[in-house]
């Protein structure tokens, strides 16, 4: 017998999760269909898993150097096994509080694979939902007021280079090695594959980037990226950029080979194992949308600010619908949808107040314009870019490369964007992003009274830089 909601969503990662979330405290009657693990990818497959490795990678490289702050140890050894364990049991404990949050919140988990038919006897409108549940038993029929799709995404393939789980990986895969390779390929240098080539290095692998735009990092601040370069070498990893790899000559067997055009010249690269890492593509497969008269624009799902699809009762939210493929913004588009729901009136995102951020060694993250960005739009901007070197706390860290930049424009003195790269700035970028929605000036964060010593003070001297009033620097 059809069951009959308020919203049903598909997808149960941090968008859809936390749109059921807050859907169930609006007070609608609420289920989530999820075909594996409420979490999504974010908890199972991305966020989570990758960060705790990262996290084994930095207590690994400290252990290492030691010596640098007067400690000495014996032999320092990396137990591959016991990371992963680590890695596993903190995404089964997450894992545990979300089904907690479901039944907290009484929003119904169907486990199977949801998709949208078309008009029925049910509705004249397409929604509702037939479920092919996972343990085999009869498909469900739910019977929708409103659908928030939130499929997410997975890797992306290269045409002409499959991912066998062996020599060639993609993230997923890779996140699941038993043991460490010598040596790796990564193809591409952005989020993902700086990520992964951080952590690996670290871990003693043989890294190699190849990079097909001319910087690590193309959609960071130009000087953020050639910040992040610099260092990749100075740790001997190997950055590859303009190369276009040719798919065509892949050959695997005794590790993987692979020729890429790096500058009108062919050259080979070879290593045990190549990871492809070149972005991601969204879920739309198998879940109905033929059925309906949504649209569909470069492989993702097209919305308005509020996430209404063309079929005004259909949202669709997260990695599905392109844009900042993030977590936090897969949330806080999941919350947006399900108070447009309710007439809440809510605001529509402002993207450009959405901080972003990279895990490696060192991290990164930005909230706003890039330089180039910001000229490309006309403005007429000052930048002040203050180094960690000058920060007591960095020093005391044992990490110094890095800085901090804010760009600012010029007439007006509101803040455009702020670029980080150094210890700990994935933590930093915070206090930045609230001064954006805050319409925050360089002298209101100058102002702002840093505690010493910290790292946050790059922050303020940043700013203080901007105003020609710098006192460390």
């Amino acid at each position: 017998m059809a069951q009959e909601y308020d919203v049903v969503i598909l997808g149960g990662g941090p968008g859809g999760y936390v749109a059921a979330i807050r859907a169930a405290q609006l007070g609608f009657k609420t289920a989530i269909v999820e075909r594996n693990k409420l979490g999504g990818t974010c908890l199972h497959k991305g966020c989570i898993p990758t960060k705790a490795l990262l996290r084994s990678a930095e207590v690994y490289r400290t252990a290492k150097g030691s010596e640098e702050f007067g400690v000495e140890t014996n032999e320092v050894t990396l137990n591959l096994v016991k990371v992963q364990e680590r890695k596993d049991k903190i995404v089964s404990q997450l894992h545990n509080g979300v089904q907690h949050l479901m039944k907290k919140g009484k929003i119904d988990v169907f486990e199977g694979t949801g998709r949208i038919l078309g008009p029925s006897i049910f509705s004249p409108l397409p929604g509702t939902i037939s479920v092919e549940m996972n343990n085999g038993e009869e498909n469900e029929m739910l019977i929708p007021k409103n659908v928030i799709i939130a499929t997410g995404s997975r890797p992306k393939q290269l045409p002409g280079i499959e991912a066998d789980g062996h020599f060639v990986m993609t993230s997923d895969e890779a996140l699941d090695m038993e043991t460490l390779p010598k040596s790796i390929l990564i193809i591409g240098g952005g989020v993902i594959g700086v990520e992964w080539a951080s952590l690996l290095s670290d871990f003693g692998v043989d890294v190699t980037i190849l990079e097909y735009a001319e910087s690590l990092i193309p959609a960071e601040d130009k000087e953020i990226s050639r910040e992040m370069q610099r260092l990749f070498k100075k740790r001997g990893i190997k950055v590859i950029t303009s190369a276009k790899v040719l798919p065509d000559t892949i050959k695997t067997g005794d590790g993987v080979v692979i020729s890429a055009e790096v500058k009108g010249e062919v050259k080979a690269y070879s290593a045990e194992k190549l990871l492809i890492s070149v972005g991601r593509q969204a879920n739309l497969e198998g879940i109905g949308l033929e059925n309906t008269d949504i649209g569909i624009d470069k492989g993702f799902i097209i919305t308005n600010e509020y996430y209404q699809t063309k079929e005004s009762h259909i949202y669709a939210i997260g990695d599905c619908i392109g844009g900042i493929q993030l977590a936090h913004v897969a949330s806080h588009e999941g919350m947006t949808a399900i108070e447009h729901i309710a007439n809440k009136e809510p605001n529509p995102l402002n993207y450009s107040h959405i901080p972003t951020c990279i895990y490696s060694y060192p991290e990164a993250a930005k909230v706003g314009l890039t330089e180039e960005e910001a000229r490309n739009k006309g403005y007429q901007i000052k930048t002040g870019k203050f180094s960690f070197r000058s920060i007591g706390k960095a020093l005391v860290f044992g990490e110094v490369d890095g800085f901090v930049k804010m760009i600012v424009d010029e007439d007006t003195n509101d803040l455009l964007g702020v670029h980080m790269i150094g210890p700990h700035v994935t933590d930093l970028i915070s206090e930045a992003s609230l001064a954006r929605v805050l319409d925050a000036t360089p002298w209101e964060i100058g102002q702002t009274i840093h505690p010493h010593p910290s790292l946050s003070e790059v922050v303020g001297e940043a700013a203080w830089l901007i105003e020609g009033k710098a006192i460390h620097g």
